[in-house]
């Protein structure tokens, strides 16, 4: 659709915004996608048509994929940080900045670009929230879920280990100064876990006798599923277990290694 529509616009028409998303791949919710979004590097003039959304904004600078030209990862991170709903920008964003390896002063240098467009104040409370290292749509919205409760940001992917190098597990959250690990488990709870062939009852089992341990280290654990993120009951598990004195655990944390970015040749227009 992306491709028809744009093959009728004026030449140097930009693909932005979610359809920005859809060509570099982006894990995307709950964001309409019936029309195709475009740029025209210009200000103002934005209309709407039946098969395309045209925004009217300065481009200074594009990726070129597939004879398509894109707004580059980060102005689209902002782009959709001023579009979409808070949870929708924070998923898709967190998706462009792990894929991407996008930096903090990338996306500021980007915002500062963005400044006087509707929507800024939720854009610059978006890019608080970002984290590459999110693995999924889950641990996306329970970041977002934290932080509308007023909770401190945990960091993510920490893998733990045990005083003498031993790998006991990896937490998809963390506060390491609190011992508090923090695991989303999908559906179901340990769901996630579960491989074709396995049986839930024994991995269960297994992961119940795996939470002993790291009790035993010093660590308190905090799980949650898809049903527990949208009644936003984990909020008070974990303000509970954040004001919670405990010993230090007698175990490390350090973040679980990330993938190499995904690199794009950037040209100016």
């Amino acid at each position: 659709m992306i491709e028809a529509v744009v093959a009728e616009m004026a030449a140097g028409t930009v693909v932005s915004h979610q359809s920005a998303a859809v060509v570099y791949g982006t894990t995307l919710w709950h964001v309409p996608l019936e029309r195709v979004c475009v740029t025209r590097n210009r200000r103002g003039g934005g209309r709407v048509r039946p098969f395309a959304k045209i925004h009217g904004s300065p481009v200074d600078s594009v990726v070129e994929l597939d004879g398509l030209l894109v707004t580059t990862p980060a102005r689209t991170v902002v782009d959709l940080a001023l579009a979409l709903p808070f949870e929708a920008a924070v998923v898709a964003g967190d998706a462009l900045v792990g894929r991407f390896g996008l930096t903090a002063d990338q996306l500021a240098e980007e915002l500062a670009r963005a400044k006087g467009r509707y929507g800024i104040n939720q854009a610059k409370e978006v890019l608080t929230v970002l984290d590459g290292r999110s693995r999924s749509i889950g641990e996306s919205l329970s970041r977002s879920m934290i932080h509308r409760h007023g909770l401190p940001l945990p960091r993510s992917q920490g893998n733990v280990f045990t005083p003498d190098g031993r790998f006991v597990t990896r937490a998809d959250f963390y506060y390491e100064s609190a011992g508090l690990l923090c695991v989303f488990d999908g559906p179901t709870e340990y769901g996630r876990l579960l491989r074709p062939g396995q049986d839930h009852a024994t991995l269960a089992h297994r992961e119940r006798a795996r939470e002993i341990y790291l009790r035993a280290l010093g660590f308190e654990v905090v799980r949650w599923t898809w049903d527990d993120l949208v009644r936003g009951t984990p909020a008070r598990h974990l303000r509970t277990a954040l004001a919670t004195q405990r010993r230090p655990p007698d175990a490390r944390i350090e973040p679980a290694p990330t993938p190499a970015p995904r690199q794009l040749a950037i040209r100016t227009l």
